[in-house]
């Protein structure tokens, strides 16, 4: 096991490696001038060299990688020409809003998703079957930003019973800060009016967030306890007299998971990408939303710095996926 937890590991580092020299390769044969965009349009040529020399932006491309590279690895992504702060602190402001949205997303996505395949496949080719594949692939069809706005004016605008925009109220302070996701500082502090309020914003974003995820999960489910129970394992144990329920529950959902894990992997990462549509719309203070103002203001520190970051978040948690794929099933420990 801590063989293949070895390998696994250096994968992911080595993954991690290209992916900073294609986010330096990106940023830099990008056309703009972040210096010039910085300095504004009024700025003299010694005032665009001033800040060009102060960034490092001077020096030979191989120079700069060399030392972004080095900077990488201490945790330094240097600072945002716009904000004038270090781009970690800045990721480390608005990543915390970002992840609550998205954890909160993956739970409705498999709370949902897995139960609903389930019962597709034990009702296959049903009525119950039939609707759970049309709202699937309808899911995945919508646009989130369409979507999104259509939610806001049914549920915000014509009944009134969630918020538009905006993780709480204007007149709501925030609870003391712990880890910057307002629904678990709410519940450390005790505050349950604040936590319902960081609730009722979040359900939103997190529905039109979530519906992809959901399609996803519940299709390749499906598909997977089809193939599942049919098996001939599945046949003896219920020849065997082993309950119906255990047999869908315990012997073929660990079978089918396995796929199921993997869809899970991608789509985090997936949503982690996605957020900026979903932000947009919700004006929600995410790395979407930063991502965004910096693109626009040719500021490719902080688009860099939410790429590794998303970039990490996502290996680390196919890692994860990875590592459970050996639980759930030793033959992958054995020959990987």
């Amino acid at each position: 096991m801590w063989a293949y937890i070895a390998r696994r590991v250096a994968l992911t580092g080595l993954m991690l490696f290209g992916l900073v020299c294609v986010t330096f390769t990106v940023s830099n044969v990008a056309p703009s001038d972040p210096a010039a965009l910085a300095a504004g349009p009024d700025a003299t040529r010694d005032m665009v060299e001033t800040i060009r020399r102060e960034y490092g932006l001077d020096r030979p491309l191989h120079e700069q990688f060399v030392r972004y590279v080095s900077g990488v690895v201490r945790g330094d992504l240097g600072r945002s020409i716009v904000t004038t702060r270090p781009v970690v602190q800045d990721l480390a402001r608005f990543f915390p809003a970002t992840l609550e949205l998205v954890l909160l997303s993956m739970t409705l996505g498999v709370a949902l998703g897995v139960p609903l395949g389930m019962m597709s496949a034990v009702l296959k080719n049903r009525a119950p079957d039939h609707l759970a594949r049309f709202v699937a692939v309808s899911l995945v069809a919508l646009p989130a930003f369409w979507f999104g706005i259509l939610l806001q004016l049914f549920f915000s605008i014509w009944l009134e019973w969630l918020p538009t925009s905006g993780r709480l109220d204007l007149a709501t302070a925030p609870p003391p800060h712990v880890s910057g996701m307002l629904l678990l500082d709410s519940l450390i502090a005790g505050q349950g009016a604040t936590f319902g309020q960081a609730f009722a914003h979040a359900m939103l974003p997190a529905l039109v967030l979530s519906f992809p995820c959901l399609a996803s999960i519940l299709r390749v489910n499906r598909a997977e306890m089809i193939e599942v129970l049919s098996a001939d394992y599945v046949t003896a144990a219920r020849a065997h007299g082993v309950s119906r329920l255990r047999v869908i529950c315990v012997h073929a959902l660990r079978n089918a998971m396995l796929p199921t894990l993997a869809i899970i992997g991608l789509r985090w990462g997936w949503m982690l990408g996605s957020t900026v549509l979903v932000e947009t719309v919700f004006d929600w203070p995410g790395i979407g939303l930063y991502a965004v103002s910096s693109a626009i203001a040719g500021d490719f520190k902080p688009v860099m710095g939410v790429t590794l970051l998303i970039g990490l978040n996502f290996m680390v948690v196919n890692l994860i996926v990875d590592l459970l794929y050996g639980v759930l099933d030793p033959r992958l420990r054995a020959g990987a």
